[in-house]
């Protein structure tokens, strides 16, 4: 774990100015935004589509012509699985979740409006712009009120109350990383009140019908149809399409969870957003933000999340401009005393670790370090 980080109090003054710092950051990004940003976006949308084809296109013929020609080209299925693995990686993060953000409306382009945007996972996207969009972009880390915080299966925090069940933890959070497409799905219908009695049976299946047709359809396409094609020899295509899931489900549960419960993030009562400052609220999200290094690659893959802290304050601006404005946030951060809270992969995924071994077992709150968002530190 990293030595405890403190950042300098500020005066209300000082608040409503940095504030209004970072509005202007997103000001005159937005005010570039153009056909460089829509040409990006389109080459996404290629980048999925064929990089989808050629790795379905593969499994195939690895499956298929493999056993017909020769054996040798069984590793034609690896190689697919990895293709198809990285477009579903590529549509989940930099096209799917930014989409539906609303990075692209200006475009006017129905197939990139953010209100109708429909993405290849179990969840979908109208949950997602609910439990995700609204509730954690609005409430982020704010107990009761940002659902994401150990979606409701894991105790990251010490300020979240222990219970036995979270001694198993550490095993839990580890069949949640490979079926995390499935846990976004049924993360808005709230199951646990369901079981608590505070949710009738009516309203439940009520909820779930437009979940349980977009986890139907996602079956019925990569574990029915697409190894059918293959006829007899339909196994190693469903094994593809299985791993490449799970590939993806991985690294996404591997990125958000580095982007919001490394050792150093925060988490805020209910009381302490009440009459919330536009100064405070970009506090918040700084301290309950953290970034990734690495580079051109790490931001593709990652669909820009890399810069947490910058999506987390801007997540309606294209995120392929992230890395440029989070040369300012930075700087912006560095004068008014504010940590910035950056690392390598294995760094920021080695302290999620820990916390989920460490509050697995009872731990006590710890102070906050932001004394009281609705008054002024002296």
């Amino acid at each position: 774990m990293t030595a405890r980080i403190e950042n300098r109090k500020l005066t209300a003054d000082e608040l409503d100015s940095f504030g209004r710092e970072l509005d202007a950051v997103r000001a005159h990004t937005v005010a570039t935004l153009g056909q460089r940003d829509a040409d990006y976006i389109r080459a996404i949308v290629a980048a999925v589509r064929w990089t989808g084809v050629a790795g379905r296109l593969l499994l195939w013929l690895g499956a298929v012509v493999g056993a017909f020609v020769h054996p040798a080209l069984w590793p034609l299925c690896i190689v697919g699985t990895l293709l198809l693995a990285f477009s579903k990686i590529l549509e989940n993060m930099e096209l799917g979740h930014n989409v539906i953000h609303g990075q692209y409306d200006w475009m006017r382009d129905p197939h990139l409006d953010g209100k109708t945007y429909e993405w290849d996972i179990a969840g979908t996207g109208d949950n997602w712009r609910k439990t995700h969009n609204y509730r954690h972009h609005t409430w982020t880390n704010v107990r009761g009120m940002d659902d994401d915080i150990g979606y409701g299966l894991l105790r990251i925090f010490p300020e979240q109350r222990w219970k036995p069940f979270y001694l198993a933890q550490p095993v839990i959070a580890v069949i949640f990383a490979l079926l995390f497409e499935w846990g976004v799905a049924i993360q808005s219908l709230r199951i646990g009140r369901w079981f608590a009695g505070k949710t009738s049976f009516a309203k439940m299946r009520e909820q779930f019908r437009p979940v349980g047709r977009k986890m139907a359809r996602q079956v019925l396409k990569d574990y029915v149809l697409y190894p059918l094609l293959a006829g007899p020899f339909f196994l190693p295509v469903l094994l593809g399409n299985a791993v490449a899931n799970v590939i993806r489900n991985v690294w996404t549960y591997t990125i958000i969870f580095c982007g919001h419960f490394t050792a150093d993030v925060e988490t805020f009562s209910k009381e302490s957003v009440i009459n919330e400052s536009r100064g405070r609220w970009y506090l918040r999200q700084l301290r309950g933000s953290s970034n990734l290094t690495g580079g051109k690659l790490m931001n593709l893959m990652s669909g820009n999340l890399s810069h947490q802290i910058e999506h987390h304050f801007y997540p309606d601006v294209p995120a392929n401009r992230y890395a440029a404005m989070a040369v300012e946030v930075r700087e912006i951060c560095a004068r008014y005393g504010q940590y910035y809270n950056t690392g390598s992969l294995p760094k920021q995924f080695g302290q999620v670790i820990w916390r989920i071994v460490r509050h697995a077992f009872p731990s006590r709150p710890r102070p906050q370090r932001l004394v009281s968002l609705r008054g002024v530190p002296g």
